[in-house]
């Protein structure tokens, strides 16, 4: 039985985006390794956003303007629903230390999210995009954000959404490296695929003293203490505990000298929740509950608390167009189901008015290392570059179909 004439021109127009994407692999591998080489912080992408809109201006994408960073161009008909794609082109503030000929040349700042990856296997998508237009097969309007500041509370998709970025949006999709997943799979998940993540700040100040009279004293540090231990423990008994909340500390900084009670001092870390109910609860919570633990050792405290991202959650339609994506460029037996992370991800905000998915795109070489996101010796099987960039691509033009 022959196939019908739409999903013929489907299947066809996935077949033209893999073989443009197979003849870009040299160009789309040098020029991750030059954005590899060249990393930079949130905000401060400007190299990295001059080298994206040249591209996309040869390939025929109409350039939009941005307050900001970044990047944000449309393709296809002026009228009609948009079908999205996003990837985030910043870099962390760590040193590069995977001993690459293409690591970073800039003291302090690498690549170590795979960020470079996302930025070039969209922009590969773009190019293959481009290529269906011009012969006149594509088959809707496409919109590629290229996307700032990923890696700072609370991201800059909430700045790129009060531009209007998602205006006239239906569908939006994403990719995120997977150093756990082999080169050539992906790891899909309907639902909720990563947390939603808080900043919290709690400083507390007091009258200081030797700690021969700590009851002359607020024994401040004892305070911080408290804060340290009993937070998780309240947040555990007043959330859901089905939520998965995970309270973890990273800075905690009062006094200098063992003998002195000191009369100022802060803790700091993140708040982290599976659940999106929960996470709307949270903040409230904290705030009393850091007043009435503090309360009786006679300090004041300050709460910052800063909401950072929302979860990721994939709407089961769009998660399954990104699976047919993936079954037919890599075979059926490409993709498989993830677990939810703990981790957060600015794309959550995309989709809380948006319906998207977001994939793991497997970046292990078979039989080697892993190696872990945010670790400055983080190294990538570069064959997913074209695997990502094809993806993306077709889901685009299943979405659109």
């Amino acid at each position: 039985m022959s196939q019908p004439p739409a999903a013929s021109h489907t299947a066809l127009a996935i077949e033209r985006i893999s073989a443009h994407v197979a003849a870009l692999d040299g160009d789309l591998v040098a020029l991750r390794r030059d954005l590899h080489a060249h990393p930079e912080l949130s905000w401060h992408e400007t190299r990295t956003t001059g080298l994206i809109a040249q591209r996309l201006q040869q390939a025929g994408w109409t350039l939009r303007g941005l307050s900001t960073t970044g990047c944000v161009a449309d393709l296809g008909p002026g009228d009609g629903p948009v079908v999205a794609l996003r990837a985030d082109i910043d870099a962390l503030p760590l040193d590069d230390e995977s001993g690459e000929p293409w690591a970073s040349t800039v003291p302090g700042v690498a690549h170590a999210c795979g960020h470079d990856v996302h930025t070039t296997a969209l922009l590969g998508a773009a190019l293959a995009l481009g290529a269906l237009h011009e012969r006149g097969e594509l088959p809707g309007r496409v919109r590629v954000l290229f996307q700032p500041a990923e890696e700072v509370m609370p991201g800059g998709a909430k700045q790129l959404i009060a531009q209007g970025v998602l205006d006239d949006v239906t569908r939006i999709f994403a990719l995120h490296c997977e150093p756990g997943i082999d080169v050539g799979h992906v790891g899909l998940r309907s639902g909720a695929l990563t947390s939603a993540a808080d900043k919290i700040e709690v400083h507390l100040e007091g009258n200081g003293g030797h700690t021969s009279r700590p009851h002359l004293t607020s024994d401040l540090t004892f305070a911080l203490a408290k804060v340290a231990t009993e937070l998780p423990a309240v947040l555990s008994r007043r959330l859901d505990p089905r939520a998965g909340v995970s309270v973890v500390w990273g800075v905690m900084r009062a006094g200098s000298a063992v003998n002195v009670i000191p009369g100022s001092g802060m803790i700091g870390g993140t708040v982290r929740i599976l659940d999106a109910t929960a996470w709307a609860q949270c903040e409230p919570i904290v705030r009393e509950a850091v007043l009435d633990i503090v309360r009786p050792y006679g300090v004041t405290a300050r709460l910052d608390y800063l909401q950072g991202v929302a979860p990721v959650v994939n709407d089961p339609g769009c998660n399954a167009l990104v699976a047919a994506a993936a079954t037919a460029l890599l075979g059926p037996h490409a993709h498989s189901q993830v677990l939810q992370s703990l981790g957060g991800e600015d794309f959550g905000w995309y989709n809380v008015d948006v319906p998207g998915a977001m994939f793991r795109l497997g970046t292990r070489t078979p039989g080697g290392a892993s190696y872990d996101l945010h670790q400055g010796d983080l190294r990538v099987d570069e064959r997913a570059i074209g695997h990502g960039a094809a993806i993306l691509a077709a889901t685009a033009v299943l979405a659109l179909g």
